[in-house]
C-alpha cells in the first residue's frame, strides 16, 4: 500500500541524443510522480522512451532537461560518484538476462553490490544468506548459474537487488526470458516484497499479463506519458500460482 509521500517525482523531463548531428528526442516533458510503496508497471512498443526512462531512474543516466527528484534529493545535481552512493544506497536493479557471474555462487553473486561498501565480510554473507532465502532460495546458496533454472536464476538476481534493502525496485523486463508460470512466481515475489516490506515497485514490461500485477500502469508512446490509470484490484499472483495445475519442483541442472 503506498502513502502520500513521492518517492519519485519527474518534471518536465526531456532527453535527447545526437545520432552524429542528427538530434534525437526521445523524452519529450514528462511529469510524473510515484508514491512510496507504489507497484507500477510502465508500458509502451520500442522507441516509446521507457527504458531511457529507466535509466533515468535509476540513476544510470541524466536528463537534458527537467527535474527529478529520487527521495526528496534533486538527482541533476550529483556528480557521478554521488550517484553512484544513491544506486546503491535507495535502488535494487532487476534485469531480464539475470546479469549473473557465471563461475560464482548464488551467495557471492548476491554480496556483490555490498562489494562497494564497507561492510565486513561476515555482514555481506549473512546479508546475502536471508536476501536469498527471502526469494526462496535456501539450499540452493553454493549453486552456480549453470546450476539453476532460469527461475532460479532470477531469483538470485532479486535476491541481489534486495541486499542493501533498498527504496526502490527497478525491474526491466524481469520475466522476458521466463515461462508464463514462472513470471507468475517472480510477479508473486515483488507483490509480497512491495506489500510487506513497502518496497516500491517499478516494472518496465512489453507483458499486459505482467502488468496485471501491478497497482498503477503507466504506458508511453513517441517520448510522452500517453496513459497513466489506477487498477482499482491488481490480480494476486500468490492466488494465481494456487490456481494452476501441481508441477514437480525445480531441479537442480548438472553442472
Amino acid at each position: 500500500m503506498s502513502d502520500t509521500t513521492a518517492v519519485i517525482e519527474v518534471k518536465d523531463l526531456v532527453k535527447d541524443y545526437k545520432l552524429g548531428q542528427v538530434p534525437v528526442h526521445v523524452l519529450k516533458g514528462i511529469s510524473f510522480e510515484i508514491q512510496r510503496g507504489d507497484f507500477v508497471s510502465i508500458m509502451g512498443p520500442s522507441g516509446s522512451g521507457k527504458s531511457t526512462l529507466m535509466n533515468i531512474l535509476g540513476c544510470l543516466d541524466k536528463p537534458t532537461s527537467g527535474s527529478y527528484r529520487l527521495d526528496g534529493i534533486s538527482v541533476g545535481e550529483l556528480n557521478r560518484d554521488q550517484l553512484a552512493e544513491i544506486r546503491n544506497k535507495k535502488i535494487g536493479f532487476v534485469f531480464q538476462q539475470f546479469n549473473l557471474l557465471a563461475r560464482t555462487s548464488a551467495t557471492e553473486n548476491v554480496e556483490l553490490p555490498l562489494m562497494y561498501t564497507d561492510t565486513p565480510a561476515s555482514e555481506r554473507r549473512e546479508r546475502a544468506m536471508k536476501a536469498l532465502f527471502a526469494v526462496g532460495l535456501a539450499g540452493r546458496e553454493d549453486h552456480q548459474p549453470s546450476q539453476l533454472s532460469g527461475g532460479q536464476q532470477q531469483r538470485v538476481a532479486i535476491a541481489r537487488s534486495l541486499v542493501n534493502n533498498p527504496k526502490i525496485i527497478l525491474a526491466d523486463e524481469p520475466t522476458g526470458a521466463l515461462d508464463s508460470r514462472t513470471s507468475i512466481e517472480i510477479m508473486a515475489i515483488f507483490q509480497r516484497l512491495n506489500r510487506e516490506d513497502g518496497i516500491t515497485m517499478i516494472v518496465v514490461t512489453h507483458d499486459p499479463d505482467v502488468a496485471t500485477y501491478s497497482n498503477r500502469n503507466i504506458h508511453f508512446k513517441d517520448g510522452k506519458l500517453q496513459l497513466d490509470e489506477r487498477v482499482a484490484q491488481p490480480r494476486d499472483a500468490k492466488r494465481d500460482l494456487e490456481q494452476l495445475p501441481a508441477e514437480k519442483p525445480e531441479e537442480v541442472i548438472a553442472a
